[in-house]
C-alpha cells in the first residue's frame, strides 16, 4: 500500500483557500484549493473551518481511511494524500491537517454531476436508479451503496457522483469513488461522544441513489456480499491507522475499525 501520510510539517501558506458551504447542515465551512505541480493539477481541502475556532473535526483523516480500506476492498476510487502543513487564511496562520487529491479526469474528458445529467437524460418517471442501470452503471452503484454503508457516508449527494464524458473518443463513465470526509464519527468533536456514538446506528444520510438510510439502500444490491473483490482481515487494522497516531486520537480509531468491522459481517451475511 503506498505512502499517503506526510506527517513533516510543509509550508503551504501559498495557497488560497475558496468557501464552500457545507451541503450536510454542519456548521462551519469547508474550504477547498488547487495548484498546478509538475504539470499536474492538485486539489487539497481542509476539514471543517470557522473563524473562531479555526481548523476542527477530523474530515480529512477520514478520507485516508477510506482510501486504505477501499484499496484493501479493490474499489476503484480517488487516490487521497494527508498533508501536516502550515497554511494561511485570510491573514491568520494554522498548522493542521489537509487532504491532496490529483484531477482523475483523463485528457479531453469533461465532467458533470450526476444529478445535472439525470435531468437532462432520464426518461419520463424514470428512477435515479433506474437511470443508473438503463446506462450500464449498476455495478458501480452497487459497490457505491455498500461502500456508503460500510463507513456510514452522510453525504452522496448528486455532485458527489460525477459523469465523465469524452466527445471526441465519445466515451463515458462514472468517475472513480471520491469525497468521503463525512463518514464514520465525523459529527464528534470531543471524545465523549465518540465515546457514546453507536456505530450500528443507521442515522439520517444525504444519498442521490436511494433513500436517506444507508442500511435500507443495501436493498438495491442483489448480493451486497459479493461486490467487493478484496476481503477484509483482522490484519488489516494496522494498515488502515498506520501514520495516523498524531492525527486522530486513539478512541476515535478503535470506534471506527469497530464500526467497519460490524458493519463489513453485515455485508458479508
Amino acid at each position: 500500500m503506498r505512502q499517503n501520510v506526510i506527517t513533516e510539517l510543509q509550508d503551504l501558506t501559498y495557497l488560497k483557500w475558496s468557501h464552500v458551504r457545507s451541503s450536510s447542515g454542519t456548521a462551519g465551512t469547508f474550504l477547498k484549493s488547487e495548484s498546478m505541480i509538475d504539470e499536474k493539477k492538485r486539489y487539497y481541502k481542509l476539514s471543517n473551518f470557522d473563524a473562531v475556532n479555526g481548523v476542527v473535526g477530523h474530515e480529512c483523516i477520514n478520507e485516508i481511511i477510506v482510501d486504505r480500506l477501499l484499496t484493501i476492498l479493490e474499489v476503484d476510487h480517488v487516490p487521497y494524500t494527508l498533508i501536516h502543513a502550515k497554511i494561511g487564511i485570510e491573514g491568520r496562520e494554522y498548522i493542521t491537517w489537509l487532504c491532496e487529491s490529483l484531477d482523475f479526469k483523463e485528457r479531453g474528458e469533461q465532467k458533470t454531476a450526476l444529478d445535472n445529467y439525470y435531468s437532462a437524460n432520464r426518461d419520463v418517471g424514470e428512477s435515479r436508479y433506474d437511470f443508473c442501470v438503463r446506462n450500464g452503471w449498476e455495478q458501480y452503484i452497487g459497490t457505491m451503496l455498500a461502500v456508503d454503508y460500510l463507513i456510514l457516508n452522510r453525504d452522496r449527494h448528486g455532485a458527489n457522483i460525477e459523469v465523465l464524458r469524452n466527445p471526441r473518443k465519445q466515451t463515458i463513465r462514472l468517475a472513480p469513488l471520491f469525497d468521503h470526509g463525512l463518514s464514520f464519527l465525523y459529527s464528534c468533536h470531543s471524545e465523549a461522544e465518540a465515546a457514546g456514538f453507536d456505530v450500528m446506528q443507521d442515522r439520517r444520510c444525504q444519498n442521490f441513489i436511494g433513500g436517506f438510510s444507508c442500511l435500507e439502500n443495501l436493498q438495491l444490491i442483489r448480493d451486497p456480499g459479493q461486490v467487493f473483490h478484496g476481503r477484509l482481515k483482522p490484519e488489516d487494522k494496522e494498515l488502515l491507522f498506520k501514520g495516523l497516531e498524531n492525527a486522530l486520537p486513539e478512541l476515535f480509531r478503535e470506534k471506527i475499525w469497530d464500526m467497519i468491522r460490524k458493519r463489513y459481517e453485515v455485508l458479508m451475511k
